[in-house]
C-alpha cells in the first residue's frame, strides 16, 4: 500500500492529498528515509510523520485493506511517539495565549506605553555603553 494511502487509512490525514503534500513537503519518513508519496509501506516500517509540530512515530503492524474506524486503527500500528512531543506542543499553545487571545486586536494605550518604556529602556541601555 502506498505511503500516503496508508496515513489516510490509519486516521493521520484528513485526506489522501494532504497526505501526498506532506509526503511532498519532506514531512514523513519511512525508516529513517524521506520518501514520496508512492512508496509502498510494509509490516515493520518505522514511519515518523511530522503534524501540527509534533513528529508521530509509528510502527506498521499490518496493511488495512481499506479507511479503518478510529476503534480499528490499533489493530494496524503501534504509536510509539514520546510523551514530550506533546507536552512541547501544550507549552507552545499555552506560551502564545499567555497573554493576549487571538483576535483582540490592537493593543491598548496601556500596553503602547509598556512597549514604549521598555524600547525607551533598551534606548538608554545603549546610550550608556
Amino acid at each position: 500500500m502506498r505511503i500516503d494511502k496508508y496515513l489516510w487509512c490509519i486516521r493521520y490525514c484528513k485526506t489522501r492529498n494532504i497526505g501526498t503534500e506532506a509526503c511532498k513537503k519532506g514531512h514523513v519518513r519511512v525508516n529513517e528515509q524521506i520518501v514520496k508519496p508512492s512508496r509502498e509501506v510494509f509490516p515493520g516500517d518505522k514511519i515518523v510523520f511530522r503534524k501540527n509540530q509534533i513528529d508521530y512515530q509509528i510502527t506498521v503492524l499490518d496493511i488495512p485493506p481499506n479507511r479503518v474506524g478510529a476503534k480499528l486503527v490499533d489493530i494496524y500500528r503501534v504509536d510509539t511517539t514520546p510523551k514530550e512531543a506533546f507536552e512541547h506542543a501544550d507549552l507552545v499553545k499555552l506560551s502564545q495565549d499567555y497573554y493576549r487571545k487571538k483576535g483582540e486586536g490592537r493593543p491598548t494605550k496601556k500596553d503602547r506605553r509598556s512597549i514604549d518604556d521598555y524600547l525607551d529602556a533598551d534606548d538608554d541601555f545603549f546610550k550608556e555603553e
